[in-house]
This record gives structure tokens, C-alpha cells and sequence, in this order.
């Protein structure tokens, strides 16, 4: 019995001291993390902006009628394409006193714009025959010229119209042509519905909208603290809601002189010319993104911005930690400017062959029985005191 104790009591001996032993080598074991590092290169580097905004026509042409009436007829649907002439809607002229003395102020009107027009292209055609003005100055003043002519001609067509209703005491019929082509984006009217004559004292009733969708346009906002550094024909790359991974290169052409106030930020408003694609259709209306270079440097020196740092005390001055030994660091104060969102230029404080501290990396845990005596003299390698400025 006594032997049996014995032999208990020595397994249990050899446990504890095996336990002992253990806890004791582990204890003594010190986990070290070891840091990545990453080293400043050259290369180009844009600062952009983005635009919200939206892609429509660089046209629209509302047509109204010059009668007012009833529309008895509408000849075209939404979407349709349609060339200068064709017909768009008929309307049934209601006789009255009114609209007879309109057509007739319509055609005193006219008149005068044609003698205008005609002083303008004698004058105008005197001058190019002499070879003064361009051949693109002489062809404005012709197509002035004709348009008040055919203006004349139509502003009779429809006093002869309202003078067959009132005289005989029913309506008559007058034909709304397309003044531009393009495509119908708009109908807001329908059939049995009033519509007014456009003049110098309403703007009349939209029979339907004409625009030419082979011409595009980005329209959208930037800020004022951006609207600055924007330079005339600044190349921009669009990107439309409904047509995804691809974007179309614009050609800024204006930027608002004046900024309106929206949430409290100043916001100017721009335009661009955007140059489509044949594999691709554009409708009016497409909400769009334009991404526009702001500044570009060539050859500058950058860091990934995810290297920098922010001291507590002085959170405007961005520091990185610098290699100075094995695992070894020290903070470095630095001066930066542009940055694309991705990397960061380094005007003053580092050099090519630094290496920096990457803090979102930790390469892996070893344990170092032999550096426990270094490390026990250095517990952070990092020295807050070291600092170049």
C-alpha cells in the first residue's frame, strides 16, 4: 500500500514539474509583430472632381401654334423621327374677332422683320461681293432673309384661314409643321384639346418637343471651391446611370458665370460636349457623372495615402514612420500636396529610399527566445521623442 502511494505521489511530482516547466518557457516566450514596409516612387498624378448631373440635347424646339383652336389631328407619336416640313398636328380655327385682328398684327409684324432682313442682306451682299465680310456672314444675312419671308407668307396663309371661318361662320383647319428635325420627345397635348396661339403677349400652347438626339450635351454643378481650377475645353469623361463599364469623352464649353447657393454650398453650373458612340443610344435625360481633371503633375514623387498619420496635437500636419534599424521606426513629419484618391505627392521630407511603415499590414508573429534581452530594452520601437520635422 505504502508503494502504491509512493508511485502516486512521484506521477504527480512529474506532472506538476513538467506543467511548471512549460508555463515557465512560455512565459519567457515573447510574441514579436513584424511590420511591412513600403517605399516612395515616382509618377503622374491627377487630382479630379466629380459632377453630378445629366445628358440632354443640345437643341430643344418647342412647337407652338400660331392659331389658336382645337386640335382636331395629331400626325406624330413620341420617339419618332422627323425632318423640317412635316406634319405634326392639325387644328380647327374657331372664327373670332380676336384671332382675325392677331393674324392681322402678325402680318404687320412680319413685314417689318422682312424689310429689315432685306436692308441687312443688300448691305450684306454689297460688302461680300466687294470681298469684306466672310461667306459665313453673307449666308446668316440670307437665311435671315428668308426665314422673314417665309414668315410673311405663313402669317398670311393663317389670316386667309381665320377670314374663311369668320366670313362663312365655321371653322376652318390649319396644318402645325415641324420648324427643325430631329426626334419628338414630347406630346403634351391630345386630341380635342385648346390650344393658344404664341405672340408677343403669351408664350402659347407646346403642341410637341423636337431635338436632335445625334447632339448631346453634360450639364451639371461643381463647387466653388473647385470651379476655379476648371480651363476652357478641360477634356471630361462621362458615365450614364443606364449604361454600364462605359464612359464618353466631353469637351467642357461653359462654365456659369454665376454660382447659386444649394444646402448651404455655392454651386456653378457647366456644360459639355459629349461625343457619342454609334453602338450605343442616348436618351434625353440620362442622369450622368462627369469625372474632370482638376491638376496634373508628371513625375512627383507619392506614397500610398493610407501610409499617412495624424498627430493628435497637430492634426494638420501629416507624419509617416521611417525605417531606422530592424523594426525600427521613426516618425517623420512630411509636406504632401495633390492627391488622386489613391496616392499622395511628397513635397518635402522623404526620399526615394526610405522605408515606411505600412500600419493596415502585419507580415506575421514569430516567437524569438533570443531577443528577449533586446526587446526588454526596447519594449516600443517606435521613439515619439525622435522626430524630424
Amino acid at each position: 500500500m505504502k508503494k502504491i502511494l509512493l508511485i502516486l505521489l512521484l506521477i504527480v511530482f512529474i506532472l506538476g514539474a513538467f506543467g511548471a516547466a512549460s508555463y515557465f518557457i512560455s512565459s519567457n516566450k515573447k510574441s514579436t509583430e513584424t511590420f511591412e514596409t513600403e517605399t516612395p516612387f515616382r509618377t503622374s498624378i491627377v487630382r479630379k472632381t466629380v459632377a453630378a448631373g445629366t445628358v440632354i440635347p443640345e437643341d430643344e424646339v418647342e412647337i407652338k401654334p400660331q392659331i389658336s383652336g382645337i386640335i382636331e389631328k395629331i400626325h406624330v407619336e413620341e420617339g419618332e423621327k422627323i425632318k423640317t416640313g412635316d406634319l405634326i398636328a392639325s387644328i380647327k380655327v374657331v372664327p373670332n374677332e380676336q384671332s382675325l385682328n392677331s393674324a392681322r398684327n402678325r402680318i404687320k409684324n412680319s413685314q417689318i422683320v422682312l424689310n429689315n432682313a432685306k436692308i441687312a442682306y443688300d448691305r450684306n451682299k454689297s460688302l461680300f461681293d466687294k470681298g469684306i465680310i466672310s461667306s459665313q456672314e453673307f449666308e446668316r444675312a440670307e437665311l435671315s432673309y428668308d426665314q422673314a419671308k417665309q414668315e410673311v407668307r405663313n402669317a398670311q396663309s393663317d389670316l386667309q384661314i381665320i377670314k374663311k371661318g369668320s366670313v362663312g361662320g365655321s371653322s376652318a383647319n390649319t396644318n402645325v409643321r415641324a420648324t427643325v428635325s430631329g426626334t419628338i420627345l414630347v406630346i403634351p397635348v391630345k386630341e380635342g384639346d385648346q390650344v393658344i396661339e404664341s405672340n408677343n403677349f403669351n408664350a402659347g400652347t407646346s403642341i410637341a418637343t423636337i431635338a436632335d438626339l445625334s447632339k448631346m450635351i453634360f450639364e451639371g454643378k461643381v463647387d466653388e471651391a473647385e470651379v476655379g481650377k476648371l480651363k476652357p475645353d478641360s477634356e471630361l469623361k462621362v458615365s450614364l446611370g443606364a449604361i454600364e463599364d462605359k464612359e464618353f469623352d466631353a469637351q467642357l464649353t461653359f462654365v456659369a458665370p454665376k454660382g447659386v447657393e444649394e444646402s448651404g454650398a455655392v454651386q456653378f453650373k457647366i456644360r459639355a460636349d459629349v461625343a457619342l458612340d454609334d453602338d450605343y443610344f442616348i436618351r434625353a435625360g440620362y442622369s450622368a457623372n462627369a469625372s474632370i481633371e482638376l491638376e496634373k503633375k508628371e513625375d512627383v514623387l507619392v506614397i500610398d495615402e493610407g501610409l499617412l498619420r495624424f498627430d493628435s496635437r497637430n492634426e494638420d500636419k501629416p507624419y509617416v514612420e521611417v525605417k531606422t534599424g530592424e523594426q525600427k521606426f521613426k516618425k517623420q513629419f512630411i509636406e504632401v500636396g495633390i492627391s488622386d484618391g489613391k496616392n499622395i505627392e511628397i513635397l518635402s521630407g522623404l526620399e526615394e529610399k526610405d522605408e515606411i511603415k505600412v500600419w493596415n499590414k502585419k507580415a506575421k508573429k514569430i516567437d524569438d527566445e533570443d531577443n528577449n534581452d533586446k526587446e526588454n530594452g526596447d519594449e516600443d520601437n517606435t521613439d515619439e521623442d525622435e522626430i524630424n520635422d
